[in-house]
């Protein structure tokens, strides 16, 4: 799987486009706020002679959500200037994603975004780039993979990335064996599955777990290379809280999805060779997976590790006790919103290994299983959220 090419989400503004079907990941980018809000504060406050701050999103995506965390940050530091009695900072703002994105809706929204800025500063003469009293505010594209270098040195002072660290750089490769000089790589015999359930092999497990730690190394590398000393990042993504890797909060939503699959193989709709042949380049980690981690590489300090459950709509969970009791119409129907969710992110990256026609029948058995299931039950996600130092 080219997962470049193909790991991106639905385009357009159709029924089943991510631009229609991405409030869970807004959700999210809000439920990150606070941390984000504090992080920034704390840059500001250490550090009175930024002129010009430097801003990237990581896996901006598209849609009404691809601008949103930039005009949060920006609202942010525009506030956080009269307070500590300093001229806002000229603002260079980097959006980056795979280059498979929708860019071009994102280029087509920022008319709109500087017309916000304008009217907060109420200056009917701020058009394009130079915004008034909140200083110039320069936007531009990086496509490319946050798995590896994206910014010149020491060019950025604050980072974030929501809703993407769950996406590996590729699909784990099973266990690594030399014969005769030659690497042979075994596959992940993950049969009738799309990813870590109760019945995967070890190797599986090992394989995920290995593919994080050196993803996400790389990331951190990377970022330590393009963030200036005492800079910031803030990162937000699906996670879980249990060391078992195939706890309910982190992948049942892949499970039911592979039932789904498997109900269209028995019938002979797909191929089930096809479905043991995939398996998605996506790992919800662990607090100690991430700590580890960030230790080994040794440019980060931690200043705060937060995770808060959602439910599968994105609806913030504060009791611990959480329990909705539906319907059965009403769970079909969040059922249905789910799956169109759900859709708009994994699409594009079904279609090669099952073609486009069978798209919507698949999605229709899939929102019926998740309805069934969230009659029973009440799902959630695991959302990790964590604030970075850059040491130096």
């Amino acid at each position: 799987m080219e997962v470049m090419r193909i790991l991106h989400m639905n385009k357009g503004n159709g029924e089943t486009s991510y631009a229609k079907n991405s409030t869970v990941q807004s959700n999210i980018i809000s439920l990150g706020r606070r941390v984000m809000d504090e992080a920034l504060k704390k840059l500001m406050m250490s550090n009175s002679e930024i002129l010009s701050f430097g801003i990237a999103d990581l896996g901006c995506s598209s849609g009404p959500n691809s601008l949103l965390s930039i005009s949060n940050i920006v609202d942010t530091i525009q506030n956080l200037c009269p307070d500590l009695n300093r001229p806002v900072p000229e603002l260079r703002v980097s959006l980056n994603d795979l280059p498979s994105n929708d860019f071009n809706s994102i280029f087509a929204s920022l008319p709109e975004f500087y017309d916000r800025l304008k009217k907060r500063d109420n200056n009917d003469e701020c058009l394009g780039f130079d915004c008034g009293r909140g200083g110039p505010c320069f936007v531009s594209a990086v496509p490319g993979s946050f798995y590896g270098r994206l910014f010149p040195r020491r060019s950025l002072h604050f980072v974030h990335s929501s809703s993407s660290l769950h996406w590996l750089s590729q699909v784990p490769c099973g266990d690594v064996n030399k014969e005769d000089g030659v690497v042979i790589t075994a596959g992940l015999d993950n049969r009738g599955k799309i990813y870590l359930s109760k019945t995967s092999p070890k190797n599986a497990h090992k394989a995920y777990a290995l593919q994080f730690q050196t993803d996400f190394s790389v990331f951190l590398r990377s970022r330590s290379e393009e963030l200036v000393p005492g800079g910031r990042m803030v990162l937000s993504f699906l996670g879980r809280n249990s060391p078992d890797p195939t706890t309910e909060e982190c992948c049942y939503q892949w499970e039911l999805l592979a039932q789904a699959l498997m109900s269209m193989a028995r019938e002979g709709i797909i191929k089930e060779e096809n479905i043991d042949a995939f398996n998605a380049p996506y790992y919800a980690a662990s607090p100690e997976e991430l700590k580890m981690a960030i230790e080994k590489e040794g440019s980060f300090s931690i200043d705060r590790l937060e995770i808060s459950p959602v439910d599968w709509e994105g609806g913030s969970i504060s009791d611990e006790s959480y329990d909705i009791i539906r319907s059965k119409p009403e769970a079909l129907a969040s059922g249905r919103r789910v799956a169109k969710t759900i859709r708009a992110v994994v699409e594009p990256m079904l279609e090669p290994t099952f073609g486009q026609n069978v798209m919507d029948e698949l999605f229709e058995r899939y929102a019926k299983i998740v309805g069934e299931y969230m009659y029973v039950s009440s799902p959630r996600y695991a959302i990790i959220i964590v604030s970075l130092i850059r040491i130096g």
